[in-house]
């Protein structure tokens, strides 16, 4: 019997739902536009899905946000790195906590999870299993083990990304463009697995 991916894997679909780049202090036109992938991820399976909206002074948009949540429903929402840019995080992680998210992602208000350790660390503690606070940037099958160690956390983001050259014969040079191949590094995944599943034997 042939399988499908779908019957063997395991990994769980939470889509961003993030209409543009840029910052999170979204429009009204923006914020419909949330709902209807919300809407539209829920009618394709989706397991959850990951959202942020910020008010103009860095403290989170709850009203909305708990309305994407309540669209969502029964989805899990993670609560994406728009956590990173507000002005207090722990008032940040009670509204997040009050709005029903069951995770933030977070480096810490740091470009990356190892410099913002300290603070997930403390993130952690006052979360007390209320929410999953889940490092994400910059996470690394070198530094895995020792973000875990420190900060307490359970689940990790990683992009385990790995770069390896085009095998373009011909590039146009006056696109002034690097056209490596960026992917996930399965041996990166490997490891950080490894890792982590060691770490929790022990």
């Amino acid at each position: 019997m042939i399988r499908t991916a779908r019957e063997h894997l395991r990994i769980a679909l939470y889509p961003i739902i993030r209409p543009r780049g840029g910052d999170f202090l979204y429009s009204d036109e923006e914020f419909m536009v949330m709902l209807r992938d919300i809407q539209y991820c829920k009618q394709l399976g989706c397991n959850g899905v990951v959202i942020g909206m910020l008010m103009a002074d860095g403290t989170v948009d709850k009203a909305r946000c708990a309305r994407l949540v309540e669209t969502a429903y029964p989805l899990g929402v993670t609560f994406h790195r728009a956590f990173d840019w507000v002005c207090n995080p722990f008032e940040a992680l009670e509204a997040i906590i009050g709005i029903g998210c069951e995770r933030i992602l977070t480096s810490g208000q740091k470009p990356t999870a190892e410099e913002g350790a300290d603070l997930i660390d403390q993130l952690v503690r006052e979360a007390d299993d209320r929410i999953v606070i889940m490092p994400g940037s910059g996470v690394r099958a070198v530094n895995i083990v020792a973000l875990a160690e420190k900060t307490g956390a359970s689940e990790f983001h990683t992009s385990a990304r790995l770069q390896q050259a085009s095998a373009m014969q011909y590039v146009n040079p006056g696109m002034k463009e690097d056209q490596a191949v960026v992917m996930a590094g399965e041996e990166e995944i490997r490891k950080i697995r490894d890792q982590l599943t060691a770490l929790t034997v022990e």
